[in-house]
């Protein structure tokens, strides 16, 4: 009977728990190392590594990625697979094997490069997303694709969770991965299409923040779900207030008024758009606290419609 692979994970946190939890279970996993991460997720990650006699090492940082190799060395894993590994491999790690590094990346290759796919999915209104299964080189998401397992985005559809749903099936994936490895002869690959590439930086303050006057209402709605929870909500001024919009509607109704003009509140804090639709705005989260239009309208009582 042929020796079971052992695979190394290398992780930034949470989003890798269902994969590292299946693999474990299987029998594949030799090591876990993870890069920065919080103080309670990487206690919990060691204690999983000694409940069951897994090597365990933390990269809180660039400069203790120094020791990785010297790691793996000891180890000796046959395969390192990365899932949301924070930095890029240096050269001396990656040349520990050629093909023995794979990334598994929570977007389509290679359209959607960088460290945040999850949100430029939303943000920019796809309605499929995918795991993307790749090699790794010297370059973030850069090395032969073996395989991308696509995944629908429904309707409605956060960050959150569509982060739940791609960790689910990433643990799915990363098993057929390994069973791959385990008893295929060869591991078929091609590499990126250059032409079709983009690389998105880290999101800044520019991406999360909603341009009343420019967007339309989809962008909008796509924005406030691209940003929930993970930045607690898509930046916005409103009524003069800097705040962060957590859940908004389209509002089937046009308006005939100047974009960014709140047309009405009740419930909802009903704002026209660039296209002649509204959003209609329920929850928001202010300097007081994450709270309903209705608490809102309470703390605010002068406010009227207003002309943002």
């Amino acid at each position: 009977m042929e020796t079971q692979k052992k695979i190394m994970i290398l992780c930034g946190g949470k989003f890798a728990f269902k994969t590292l939890q299946l693999l474990t279970y299987e029998k594949f996993i030799c090591a876990i190392g993870i890069g920065k991460s919080s103080n309670r997720i990487m206690d919990a990650l060691e204690q999983e590594a000694e409940e069951n006699k897994l090597g365990f090492q933390a990269f809180p940082s660039k400069k203790s990625m120094e020791k990785m190799r010297d790691w793996i060395d000891t180890i000796q894993p046959d395969y390192i697979f990365c899932i949301s590994f924070p930095y890029l491999l240096p050269e001396s790690v990656l040349s520990y094997g050629t093909d023995k590094f794979i990334n598994f990346h929570p977007g389509p290759l290679p359209q959607y490069r960088g460290a945040m796919p999850i949100f430029e999915v939303l943000k920019n209104q796809e309605k499929e997303t995918a795991i993307c299964t790749h090699f790794m080189n010297e370059k973030f998401d850069g090395g032969n694709i073996i395989f991308n397992d696509p995944m629908p985005i429904q309707e409605g559809d956060t960050y959150g969770q569509l982060a739940v749903k791609l960790s689910d099936r990433m643990a799915q994936v990363a098993l057929n991965m390994a069973n791959m490895l385990q008893f295929a002869t060869h591991i078929p690959n091609h590499p990126q299409d250059e032409s079709a590439a983009y690389y998105y930086e880290k999101p800044e303050l520019t991406d999360t923040y909603i341009n009343w006057k420019r967007m339309s209402a989809a962008e909008i709605i796509a924005l406030v779900h691209a940003c929930n929870p993970w930045n607690s909500g898509a930046d916005a001024t409103l009524l003069g207030e800097q705040v962060k919009i957590i859940v908004a509607r389209l509002l089937d109704e046009p308006h005939n008024t100047q974009p960014g003009t709140i047309t009405s509140i009740n419930t909802t804090i009903n704002v026209a758009c660039a296209d002649n639709e509204q959003i209609a705005i329920e929850i928001l989260s202010t300097d007081e606290g994450i709270m309903t239009v209705e608490q809102f309208t309470l703390l605010k009582p002068q406010i009227t419609t207003v002309l943002q």
